[in-house]
């Protein structure tokens, strides 16, 4: 298996793990992306990371139920979850997942590029939901290291369609990870 599908496995597994670590009674609270609360933010999460996940790599739209779809509404939503990016992560080992390009829109994205910027969405999304369940989300240093380098690589564009707010300052010695969530715009200290 390629490193880039290493590094969806592992923030996979961790946005997992926060998933189902998150209360029916935080759901309502405010969550650190400014105006969601955490249940919407979940909500986005699962939608895009498990979801979005797998039908990028079959190169089909998702469902317009899908897309209104509450998940945190649903008995077992975190386990629902992980069973939907078990899926997906299984859409991803098909080798001609990773060919040719996906459609976004009017524009086609080489695979790759699609992969790398959905291990970003595990892994600030689920960097956002642990923060704003008092969890932390870890992920070992060469997935840092990858994230960190999506990071920078597409921080323009995402500044550009308010994906990404201004850079947070950390020393230039913190970890990689802090690196990559300072330079998309999240406070790593809170």
């Amino acid at each position: 298996m390629n490193e880039t599908h290493s590094h969806l496995t592992v923030c996979a597994a961790e946005a997992s793990r926060v998933a189902r670590a998150v209360t029916a009674e935080q759901l309502a609270a405010p969550s650190v992306c400014s105006g969601w609360t955490v249940g919407e933010l979940a909500d986005h999460l699962v939608l895009y990371s498990a979801h979005g996940l797998e039908h990028r790599a079959l190169r089909t739209e998702l469902p317009e139920e899908t897309v209104k779809r509450s998940f945190v509404a649903e008995d077992g939503w975190a386990e629902a979850y992980a069973a939907q990016l078990d899926r997906a992560l299984a859409a991803w080992e098909r080798p001609e997942a990773w060919e040719g390009e996906i459609s976004l829109g009017s524009d086609g994205v080489p695979a790759t590029a699609i992969a790398a910027m959905l291990v970003l969405e595990l892994a600030l999304h689920g960097w956002d939901l642990a923060r704003s369940t008092g969890q932390d989300f870890d992920v070992p240093e060469d997935t840092a290291v990858f994230v960190l380098g999506v990071v920078e690589e597409n921080a323009t564009i995402y500044r550009q369609y308010e994906g990404f707010a201004a850079v947070v300052d950390v020393p230039d010695d913190a970890p990689a990870f802090t690196r990559a969530l300072a330079v998309s715009g999240r406070n790593p200290k809170g």
